[in-house]
């Protein structure tokens, strides 16, 4: 850039979303689509964490993280589907500067600790499987805290460094992002400046962030089937793996949308695309979670019908 060019150029205040832009005419139907789907999750998510609050079958370490997975699942819809639900109704879908940042911010941390937050949950499993004894011990209380704060932290840390170094890039325009959401390699496609440390720093986080866990994920996983194929008998292999059925799903779902979102070539792809394969990340998978652990889990099957039936005659004493 030129020292004239410097002088003269904009600074970005707010960025105009494109994604849906494709379909003038459907805006009615996609918020009504998305609307269905936001209340299903916060209504899925939520019934989750009560039932493993007030349930005491589900008072164990498989299932704190469960319901710490559904709050993670709600912060994460809560952070771009609302402000997909405004633009609907608005010709110019445009988010603050400010705003998009805090977007970045909530967005990467509740991605990042999810990924952690599953590896940690595929420990549980396997040590549930393998070391079954040693399970008191090794899973205690302490333990599984540590485990859920430890996520958290380094979702947060992630998170805190790609939107302190996003804030340092220079914006000058076009302000238009192809997308319905900021995301960070949005953001380095806008910039004039410099941003070879940003994607650096992306690269050591996808390795880390994303690549371990996933791997740490699918080694447990390796021990795991391992273990259950050593079991003599036939219905002692369906009840080891139905243990961790709903897991392995919800792994798979996770890993995969989110490999396909971020790890495929850049060019080649319509905006239709890409907005479908993100929405299937950030939305539908959120919503599937809860959907998956209530349809493979007695247990939690159990819990959700005695909290539906004990908040159904608490209404009919009420009236």
């Amino acid at each position: 850039m030129t020292p004239f060019e410097m002088s003269n150029r904009t600074q970005v205040t707010e960025f105009i979303f494109l994604g849906f832009s494709n379909h003038p005419r459907l805006q009615g139907i996609f918020f009504l689509v998305f609307l269905a789907i936001y209340l299903t999750t916060l209504l899925g998510n939520a019934l989750i964490m009560m039932a493993a609050r007030v349930s005491p079958a589900l008072h164990t370490p498989m299932y704190y993280f469960l319901s710490n997975l559904s709050f993670l699942d709600i912060c994460y819809t809560s952070t771009t589907i609302p402000v997909m639900l405004v633009n609907f109704f608005r010709e110019k879908k445009t988010i603050s500067y400010e705003g998009c940042l805090s977007q970045i911010f909530f967005f990467v941390t509740c991605a990042g600790t999810e990924g952690v937050l599953l590896a940690a949950m595929a420990y549980d499993r396997y040590v549930a499987i393998c070391r079954p004894l040693q399970y008191p011990i090794l899973m205690s209380v302490k333990f599984c805290v540590s485990l859920v704060a430890g996520s958290w932290l380094c979702g947060l840390v992630n998170s805190v460094t790609h939107t302190a170094l996003t804030a340092t890039l220079t914006l000058c325009g076009p302000n238009q992002i192809s997308h319905f959401l900021c995301d960070i390699p949005l953001l380095l496609k806008l910039s004039c400046s410099d941003t070879s440390v940003n994607e650096s720093v992306l690269h050591v986080a996808s390795a880390t962030i994303g690549l371990s866990p996933c791997l740490f994920t699918a080694g447990s996983y390796v021990l795991i089937i391992s273990a259950i194929l050593r079991i003599p008998s036939a219905q002692g292999r369906r009840k080891a793996f139905s243990t961790c059925a709903s897991h392995l799903t919800v792994v798979v779902v996770f890993f995969g949308t989110a490999n396909f979102n971020y790890d495929r070539p850049s060019e080649g792809y319509s905006l239709d695309v890409d907005i479908l394969v993100s929405v299937l990340f950030c939305v539908i998978t959120p919503m599937l979670n809860p959907l998956i652990y209530s349809l493979r889990n007695k247990e939690v099957k159990g819990a959700l019908r005695k909290l539906t039936k004990k908040h159904g005659f608490s209404n009919e004493n009420s009236n």
